[in-house]
């Protein structure tokens, strides 16, 4: 695999794009925070970028599915280069307006490239070795995002914000470029029956299986409490670097929330060998749910690096689990339909989350509010661990009542 140029262009291009990508955040939140004064206005512009990925989401899938990868990949990379100077015009003329165009279109752009690039990897990539490269993914991803805010945090302290931008458009430009060094034979193998079946396939067909598998739907709704906490990760650390007088607490927070995930996800595979990995599941939320509480210590700067970096480490354990989860009860003739339905539904969680964190920032205030979501939390993670229990028990008594 390692052999493969294609692989290594599109490992580059990843870790290009999330130093471009996280670069360009932290200047967003930098450029928010000197001219947004209200929390919930913060949670409203970036509400705006997501909603446009989720709108055009369905017209991305048609247009990937039904066009050649390489050019997706090329025009979404002009049309993330084009965003970057919305931006531009928005420190030049300091209006929020132009913000705004600047988040829908690097959201749009962003909703054709990267399910481009989760559609490549298996063209690129031999079946045996997608799980390898899928880990080198994630872990490209995570290492970008770390040096892409660490970076964007000390660059903050000495050069201006156009600067910090320009070095974001760079960044794309050689993505850009990268692009075009791809080679990839396409092959259209899929038949018009399998078109029909797909065009035919429904979300509503996803219920009756969630129904029928306690654990896949225990876990999925799981996955509300990390949401929680990041579907407002932006805006807490906004409010956390006011808290502090302190901009560079920024890059430090995620620098600390990244290097524990990956953490987190290299240890997994050797702590599931020895414990259950459902049990490790509910272990891993209620670590998330005390990280939430542990934020009304905020104001110290050592406190609420502990706090982000052990949230980090559970997600690096969190999301490998329940995605095996996943991957193993639920049928594989229905993976594309579930896989689809939870992506949507982590959007709109993820934007429902934002606007409540902005709203509550600005009416009960960050201490009461990460109280708030953390007993929230905890309830939720009660609540389904005495439901999961009673499954267990009754289970065994179905059999032999079968028997």
């Amino acid at each position: 695999m390692w052999k493969n140029r294609n692989v290594w262009i599109l490992l580059i291009g990843e870790f290009i794009a999330g130093i471009g990508l996280w670069t360009g955040i932290i200047g967003n939140l930098e450029f928010m925070q000197m001219h947004v004064p209200s929390d919930f206005m913060k949670s409203l512009i970036l509400f705006t970028g997501l909603l446009a990925g989720v709108i055009v989401g369905p017209l991305a899938g048609r247009v990937i599915d039904s066009s050649n990868k390489k050019k997706v990949l090329i025009y979404s990379g002009f049309g993330r280069m084009i965003s970057v100077l919305f931006m531009f015009l928005a420190i030049h003329y300091e209006s929020i307006w132009w913000m705004v165009c600047f988040m829908i279109a690097i959201q749009l752009s962003a909703a054709f490239y990267f399910p481009t690039i989760q559609a490549l990897v298996p063209i690129v990539v031999a079946e045996k070795d997608l799980l390898q490269m899928n880990g080198a993914h994630m872990n490209v991803t995570t290492i970008s995002r770390i040096i892409g805010t660490a970076l964007a945090g000390a660059m903050l302290v000495v050069i201006s914000l156009y600067s910090l931008y320009l070095a974001s458009f760079i960044a794309y430009g050689l993505l850009l470029l990268s692009t075009f060094w791809l080679k990839v034979d396409e092959e259209n193998t899929e038949s018009d029956k399998n078109k029909k079946n797909k065009k035919a396939a429904s979300f509503k067909e996803v219920v009756p299986i969630l129904k029928g598998t306690p654990i896949a739907m225990t876990a999925l709704i799981l996955t509300v409490i990390p949401m929680l906490f990041l579907g407002g990760f932006n805006l807490m650390v906004i409010e956390i670097s006011e808290l502090q007088n302190d901009s560079t607490i920024k890059g430090l927070i995620y620098t600390a929330e990244g290097i524990s995930f990956m953490l987190g996800a290299f240890l997994v595979k050797r702590v599931t060998e020895k414990f259950n990995p459902v049990t490790l599941m509910f272990i891993f939320t209620t670590l998330v749910a005390f990280t939430q509480l542990s934020l009304y210590f905020a104001d110290s700067k050592l406190l609420s690096l502990i706090s982000f970096g052990v949230f980090g480490f559970a997600l690096g354990f969190f999301f490998p689990i329940a995605s095996t989860i996943f991957q193993t009860k639920i049928p594989k003739e229905f993976h594309g339909r579930f896989f689809s339905f939870r992506n949507m539904l982590d959007r709109v969680m993820f934007q429902v989350v934002l606007l409540a964190t902005g709203l509550f920032l600005d009416t009960i205030g960050f201490h009461y509010m990460v109280l708030v979501f953390g007993t929230l939390s905890l309830g939720l993670i009660a609540y389904f661990s005495i439901k999961h229990s009673k499954s267990v028990v009754s289970e065994p008594r179905l059999k032999e009542q079968q028997l």
